[in-house]
C-alpha cells in the first residue's frame, strides 16, 4: 500500500495517540513532577509523530530513514522517562495511564523498525530521484508483481508453480 499523506500512516496515527496519552497524563492536576521533566516528556512524545511527518515529506529514502531513526529514538526516550515516572512513589496512582503510554511507545518503535527495514531493502530512492518515466516503470512493476501474486494465490495449494513461489518467498 502506498500512502500519499503522512496523516494516513498507521505509525503516525499511533504516535499521535502516544502524544495525546502523554499530554493527558502531564496535564492532569494531580500529576506532580518538575517542570523540566514534564517539558522533556511532552517534547519527546510529540517528537515521534513530528519526525515521522518530516521524514515522509522529504525527497529521498535515505532522508526518510534518518528521520524514522530519530522518531524511534524519541519513542525510546519517551518510554525511558515513563519508566522513571512510573517508579516515583508520588505518581503511583497514574500507573495505568503510564503503562498505556509505554505500550503505545513500544508499538511505535516496532512499526518504525519494520518500516525502516522494509525501506532499507527497497530499490526506491525516493520521489526526488524519480522522473515521470522512472515512476511509471516502477508503478508498472508493482502492479505486475501484485497481479502475479494474485494469480499464484488462485492456484491450488499443491500446484508446482505456487509451491515454488512460496519457497522462493520463504528464502528471501
Amino acid at each position: 500500500m502506498t500512502y500519499q499523506r503522512f496523516e494516513d500512516l498507521p505509525v503516525w496515527q499511533e504516535a499521535i495517540r502516544l502524544a495525546h496519552q502523554v499530554y493527558d497524563l502531564t496535564e492532569n492536576p494531580g500529576f506532580k513532577c518538575s517542570h523540566s521533566l514534564r517539558d522533556q516528556l511532552e517534547r519527546a512524545a510529540l517528537s515521534v509523530s513530528n519526525n515521522i511527518a518530516e521524514g515522509f515529506e522529504r525527497g529521498t529514502t535515505n532522508e526518510l530513514l534518518q528521520f524514522l531513526d530519530i522518531a524511534r529514538g524519541s519513542s525510546g526516550e519517551t518510554r525511558s522517562m515513563l519508566c522513571f515516572v512510573e517508579q516515583r512513589k508520588a505518581l503511583q496512582g497514574f500507573r495505568p495511564q503510564i503503562t498505556k503510554a509505554k505500550s503505545l511507545g513500544e508499538s511505535c518503535s516496532r512499526q518504525l523498525r519494520a518500516w525502516a527495514d522494509n525501506l532499507q531493502n527497497s530499490k526506491i530512492e525516493g520521489p526526488r530521484r524519480l522522473n515521470n518515466a522512472a515512476r511509471t516503470r516502477f508503478q508498472q512493476k508493482q502492479r505486475a508483481e501484485a497481479f502475479r501474486k494474485k494469480l499464484l494465490l488462485n492456484l491450488p495449494p499443491n500446484h508446482p508453480l505456487r509451491k515454488q513461489a512460496e519457497e522462493d518467498e520463504a528464502d528471501e
